[in-house]
C-alpha cells in the first residue's frame, strides 16, 4: 500500500470538551443517512445500532449503500463520467462491491490476481478493468491478458519482458500504462517537491528511467503504450500536487511525441493521464469533508492549461478514488466489555474502555498512528468527561483504536460504540490475529440490513487445517 499522509492532530479531548460535544453526531464523519433518535440511539440506514448488534453480533462493519452509490456518482459527474473515476478495490472490495461499482458505471483498479478474480467473479466488465502491482507474476498478467482488461500499469524493466511473453504468447496487444514517480509528494495543504526515489512503485522522472521505460514498452512484442500513470500521496484534499504531477508527466509525454515522431502510430496511441488516487475523508470532527467538484475542476482546469502550453492535445484524464467512496460508508459497532481505570505516570487517571475488537479488524492506528472518532450509539451519555483510551482485545499493548479521548464516564459493559469511517483498508487489511475471526460486513438502506460478508468462524479457520498431520505416518 502507497505510504499515507495525514493531517496535523488535535486530540480528541479538544474536540468533545463538553458532554453536548460528546452527544452531538459529526455528520460529515459518519454516513450520509446517518440519524440519531431522541434517546440518543444512532441509526445506520433506518436501522437502530441495538436491532444491528442483536442481528449480527459485534464487532460488525456497516455499510450504507445509498451513501456508498451516491459518492460514485459524485465522482463520475465532476470528473465527467464513470469511464474517468476507477475505484481502486484495495480499499474495499467484494462481489457485490464490484457489481455497485458497475452499475454506477465506473472503472475499477485491481492491485493483485485475487482482487481481479473477485472482480471477473462479480460480472464486471475487463475493459473498464485496470491492473497495478510492483510484482505481478506471468500466471497474473496472463488472467489479465485472457481476460481483455484494458490497461496493465508496468512497474518495472522486468515487468516489461514478462508483459511481452505472456500476450505475444496470446496473440493480444495489450494496452498499457507506465507508471512514473514524478518527484511530487501531496501533503494536505501544500505539496513538497521531493525526490521521493527510495520506494517501491514505478519508474523514476529525474533520472529518465521512467522516459527509457516508455520507449522500451514501444520496442517490445505484444503491448501499446496509452499514457503515464502516477500516484502523489494519500489523505490529499487539494489540487494542487495533482497539478504539479501533471506537469511534470506531461513535460515526460512531450519529449516522448518528438522522440517517436508527432505524426507516428505510437505517438497518436498515447492518450491517457492517470494520476492515481488518494482523495481524503475526515476521519474526526475537526477535519473537513473533500470537496470533489472543486478539486475536480481544478485538476482538470490545470490539466488542460498545462497541455495547452507543451503544445499537446489535452489527454484523457483519469483518477482512481478508493477511500474517498468507500470510507465514509461504513461504520464498525463494538461492544464494551472491561472498563478500568489506570494511574499514568503522572499521577493523573486514564480510563480504558475495552472493545470486542481491535487491531485485527482496523489495524490503521497501529500501523499509521491513524486517528478516528468514537461515540457511544445505543444512548445518551450522561455522565463526567474523563481522559479515555478505547482498546482491543488482542494480547498487545499497542492494540489501541482511540489513543487520546475524553469520553463520560457513564459508559459501561454492554454498551455499543460507532467508529466512523472504517469503510477502506479495514476489512481488507484485516486479520485473525489470537484468532478472533474476521466480523461481517452488513448492508443497511431503507430501515433493512443484509449480510454482505458472513462472520468468519473457527470452523472456517479449522477447514484450512491438516487436522490428521500429525496422524500421518513420516
Amino acid at each position: 500500500m502507497d505510504p499515507e499522509v495525514h493531517l496535523p492532530q488535535v486530540p480528541l479531548r479538544q474536540r468533545t470538551a463538553t458532554l453536548e460535544d460528546f452527544n452531538t453526531l459529526p455528520s460529515h464523519v459518519f454516513p450520509t443517512n446517518t440519524r440519531v433518535r431522541t434517546t440518543g440511539e444512532i441509526e445506520l440506514g433506518g436501522v437502530p445500532v441495538t436491532e444491528l448488534v442483536a442481528e449480527h453480533g459485534t464487532p460488525v462493519f456497516v455499510m450504507d449503500e445509498a451513501d456508498f452509490r451516491g459518492r460514485c456518482r459524485r465522482l463520475a459527474a465532476a470528473f465527467g463520467g464513470g469511464e474517468h473515476v476507477h475505484y481502486a478495490s484495495k480499499a474495499f472490495l467484494s462481489v457485490t462491491v464490484a457489481r455497485w461499482v458497475a452499475d454506477e458505471g465506473l472503472a475499477l483498479d485491481v492491485a493483485s490476481q485475487g482482487e481481479l478474480e473477485i472482480a471477473l467473479t462479480a460480472g464486471f466488465p475487463a475493459e473498464r478493468i485496470t491492473v497495478h502491482g510492483n510484482n505481478k507474476s506471468e500466471d497474473f498478467l496472463a488472467v489479465a491478458v485472457r481476460a481483455g482488461v484494458e490497461l496493465i500499469v508496468i512497474d518495472s524493466v522486468e515487468e516489461i519482458g514478462r508483459l511481452a511473453k505472456v500476450a505475444s504468447g496470446l496473440g493480444v496487444t495489450q494496452d498499457v500504462l507506465v507508471r512514473v514517480k514524478p518527484g511530487v509528494h501531496v501533503d494536505t495543504h501544500e505539496f513538497i517537491a521531493t525526490s521521493h526515489e527510495d520506494q517501491k512503485f514505478g519508474f523514476s522522472l529525474a533520472s529518465g528511467s521512467a522516459e527509457r521505460a516508455c520507449l522500451a514498452v514501444v520496442d517490445a512484442a505484444g503491448m501499446r503504450l496509452r499514457g503515464l500513470h502516477c500516484h502523489v500521496g494519500s489523505q490529499v484534499f487539494e489540487a494542487d500536487g495533482f497539478g504539479l504531477a501533471a506537469d511534470r508527466l506531461l513535460g515526460l509525454w512531450a519529449r516522448l511525441i518528438d522522440e517517436l515522431g508527432e505524426e507516428s502510430d505510437e505517438a497518436t496511441a498515447l492518450n491517457t493521464l492517470d494520476l492515481g488516487g488518494g482523495y481524503g475523508i475526515a476521519y474526526t470532527p475537526d477535519q473537513e469533508e473533500l470537496d470533489v467538484e472543486t478539486v475536480a475542476s481544478d485538476l482538470l482546469r490545470r490539466v488542460r492549461q498545462t497541455a495547452v502550453e507543451r503544445g499537446l492535445d489535452a489527454p484523457v484524464l483519469n483518477v482512481e478514488p478508493g477511500r474517498a467512496i468507500a470510507g465514509p460508508s461504513t461504520v464498525t459497532l463494538y461492544a464494551v466489555g472491561t472498563v478500568k481505570d489506570v494511574h499514568t505516570s503522572d499521577d493523573t487517571v486514564r480510563r480504558y474502555i475495552s472493545v470486542d475488537g481491535g487491531m485485527s479488524d482496523n489495524i490503521r492506528p497501529a500501523l499509521y498512528q491513524a486517528e478516528y472518532d468514537c461515540r457511544l450509539a445505543n444512548r445518551h451519555a450522561i455522565g463526567t468527561l474523563v481522559p479515555t483510551r478505547v482498546v482491543g482485545s488482542h494480547c498487545e499493548s499497542g492494540d489501541i483504536l482511540i489513543n487520546d479521548a475524553l469520553m463520560p464516564d457513564d459508559i459501561a459493559a454492554g454498551d455499543i460504540l460507532a467508529v466512523p469511517a472504517t469503510g477502506a483498508y479495514c476489512y481488507m487489511m484485516a486479520s485473525r490475529y489470537n484468532m478472533l475471526t474476521r466480523p461481517p460486513v452488513v448492508i443497511v438502506g431503507d430501515g433493512q440490513s443484509r449480510v454482505m460478508i458472513r462472520r468468519e468462524t473457527v470452523a472456517d479457520v479449522l477447514a484450512l487445517e491438516n487436522i490428521d498431520l500429525e496422524k500421518t505416518p513420516r
